[in-house]
C-alpha cells in the first residue's frame, strides 16, 4: 500500500486517462473528481473508476477529444453539450453557467446532455455552496431497475444531490442514489467476492438476492426521476445506454441537470442562513444525529493533510501505462 498526496494521485490518474485518449482538460477534471471522491471514503466513485473510464476511452465509448460547450441558453436556462466526453468538465461548465445565471436572475437550471457517468454528484455542487447558493443536482445512468411492478430494467440508479450553505460552518451536503444501494457498491462486492444484504438488489427475475453479480444483472430497489435529465434536455434514457461496467457498448449520451437558487431572491440570504441554523440546532438536540457531509469532510481534511492510500495493484497499473486495474 502506497501513500501519496492528493495532487500526486491526480497527476497519476490524469496521466492514465491521457494515455487512454482523453485530452488534458478532460483528464484533469476527471482525475480531480475521482481523487476527491477517494479522499472522502467513496471508493466506489474514486480510483476504482479509472479502469472503467480508460476502458471506455479505448473502446470508443467516450470521445477523448471532446470539449464541452453551451449550445442553448434562454433566460435562467442553459444546455451544455458534453460532446460524448467524460462528464466532469461538462458538469464544471454547467455549474459555472448555473451560478452566473442564478446570481443574475435568482434561479437557474442547466442541463448536460450527451454525457457519461457523473461520479459523486454532490461534489459538483461544492462551488454552488461556496457561492452562498442552494444547489440541487440530478443524473441518470444505464438501466438497473424496473418500473414499479415490472421485471426488466428500465431506469438507472439515478442519484440526487443537494447542498445548503451555512453561515459559519460546512454546508449541508446530501447525496443519495434512488435505490437501496448505489450500483458502484455492487461492483465493489463483485470484485471482493462478497455477498450483499437482502434488500439491496433484485435479480433478473425480480427476486431479492444476496449475489452482487445477480444484482448487477438485475434491478435495484428504488424509485427514480428520469425525465428531468432525459426528455427535458435531450439525453438518453437509462435503457438506451450500455452498462458502465463493460468496455464494449455505445456512447451512453446520458444527462445531468443542475438547479441553483440564490436565497437573496426569496427570503433573503440572512433570513435563509438563520433558518438553516434553527433547523440544525433542533436536529442536534438528539444524540447520534450526524449532519450530512460531516463524515466526508472530516475524511477529506485528513486526506489533504496526510495523503491517501493507493493499493499496490492500483499504483502498478496507473504507472504501467495501461490504466487498467
Amino acid at each position: 500500500m502506497a501513500r501519496m498526496t492528493m495532487d500526486q494521485a491526480v497527476a497519476l490518474v490524469a496521466a492514465a486517462l491521457q494515455r487512454a485518449g482523453a485530452n488534458p482538460a478532460m483528464a484533469e477534471a476527471t482525475a480531480r473528481a475521482l481523487v476527491l471522491a477517494e479522499a472522502q471514503g467513496m471508493a466506489s466513485h474514486g480510483l476504482s473508476r479509472v479502469a472503467q473510464y480508460t476502458g471506455h476511452l479505448r473502446h470508443d465509448r467516450v470521445n477523448g477529444a471532446a470539449v464541452p460547450v453551451v449550445v442553448k441558453a434562454k433566460g435562467a436556462a442553459a444546455l451544455v453539450d458534453a460532446q460524448e466526453g467524460l462528464a466532469f468538465a461538462a458538469c464544471d461548465l454547467a455549474i459555472s453557467e448555473a451560478i452566473a445565471r442564478a446570481r443574475a436572475l435568482g434561479i437557474s437550471i442547466v442541463g448536460v446532455t450527451n454525457s457519461h457517468h457523473a461520479g459523486a454528484l454532490v461534489d459538483h455542487l461544492r462551488a454552488v455552496a461556496a457561492a452562498g447558493m442552494v444547489g440541487i443536482g440530478f443524473a441518470n445512468s444505464p438501466s438497473a431497475m424496473p418500473a414499479a411492478g415490472g421485471k426488466h430494467p428500465i431506469f438507472g440508479t439515478n442519484p440526487i444531490a443537494a447542498v445548503f450553505p451555512r453561515r459559519s460552518a460546512l454546508p449541508l451536503m446530501i447525496d443519495m442514489s434512488l435505490s437501496e444501494v448505489a450500483r458502484g457498491k455492487l461492483m465493489m462486492a463483485v470484485k471482493a467476492g462478497e455477498a450483499i444484504p437482502l434488500g439491496w438488489a433484485l435479480d433478473p427475475q425480480g427476486q431479492p438476492t444476496t449475489d452482487p453479480q445477480a444484482g448487477m444483472d438485475g434491478a435495484m430497489l428504488a424509485l427514480v426521476v428520469e425525465l428531468l435529465v432525459t426528455a427535458l434536455i435531450g439525453a438518453n434514457f437509462g435503457f438506451e445506454a450500455s452498462s458502465f461496467f463493460v468496455d464494449a457498448g455505445n456512447r451512453p449520451h446520458l444527462g445531468q441537470t443542475f438547479i441553483v437558487i440564490d436565497p437573496d431572491a426569496l427570503a433573503g440570504r440572512e433570513g435563509f442562513l438563520d433558518r438553516v441554523e434553527v433547523l440544525v440546532h433542533e436536529m442536534l438536540l438528539d444524540d447520534g444525529v450526524r449532519l450530512p457531509g460531516v463524515r466526508r469532510e472530516a475524511l477529506l481534511v485528513h486526506a489533504r493533510a496526510n495523503g491517501i492510500e493507493v493499493s499496490d495493484a492500483m499504483l502498478a497499473t496507473l504507472q504501467s501505462g495501461t490504466g487498467v486495474a
